[in-house]
């Protein structure tokens, strides 16, 4: 073997569920993602999901509500990031997932939305396996959640605002490759999206 051939080795890779919005569109008697969904919450269907792709490590960006019992329920070691910036909008969670895959040595993030419990474990398995700076998960050709972000591109991540990795998407098109995924990125917002699925 050529001395100029670099050696392969695994890339470590987290998976990052966020989940530290207020959810103000959601008209329920408590937060969406403890909503009632076929006798699961919202957020333990998306985080079981997660879960079972097995990634080298999971963690939970937490703000507005608290979750940690669905983390107690599961049995798995989670690492729980608290945003407490979560009201400048999603940007503020995505960077503290960056921070802290940073601080772990992690190469990799895939991020994916509490409130996308449709959202399979073979989609974020699928799209942890990009070796892609940015890998998006497509449903039907539409682009979804989870969104794989290499190391090299966390500090292009925007630091307040709406938009987590898709305004880094715009500006980088050549950055980013598409990966076609089973399941649904539909979210939960309102009591009427919750009614539909259940």
């Amino acid at each position: 073997m050529s001395a100029f051939v670099e050696e392969w080795r695994p890339v470590s890779t987290a998976g990052v569920l966020l989940a530290a919005g207020a959810g103000t569109r959601f008209a329920g008697p408590r937060h969406k993602l403890l909503a009632d969904l076929d006798g699961q919450s919202v957020v333990s269907r998306a985080l079981g999901s997660l879960l079972e792709a097995s990634l080298e490590a999971v963690a939970v960006v937490t703000g507005a509500v608290d979750v940690s019992g669905v983390f107690a329920a599961t049995g798995s070691d989670i690492a729980v990031i608290d945003n407490d910036r979560w009201e400048s909008g999603i940007a503020s969670s995505v960077r503290c997932a960056a921070s802290w895959a940073a601080r772990q040595g992690h190469e990799a993030i895939v991020v994916g939305l509490a409130d996308q419990p449709f959202v399979t474990s073979a989609a974020w398995r699928t799209v942890a396996a990009s070796v892609a700076p940015i890998a998006v998960g497509t449903y039907d050709g539409r682009r979804g959640n989870p969104v794989r972000l290499a190391r090299e591109v966390w500090p292009l991540l925007p630091h307040g605002g709406d938009e987590g990795a898709r305004t880094v998407m715009r500006r980088f098109p050549e950055l980013v490759v598409p990966v076609a995924c089973e399941g649904s990125p539909d979210d939960i917002d309102t009591v009427e999206d919750l009614r539909r699925w259940s």
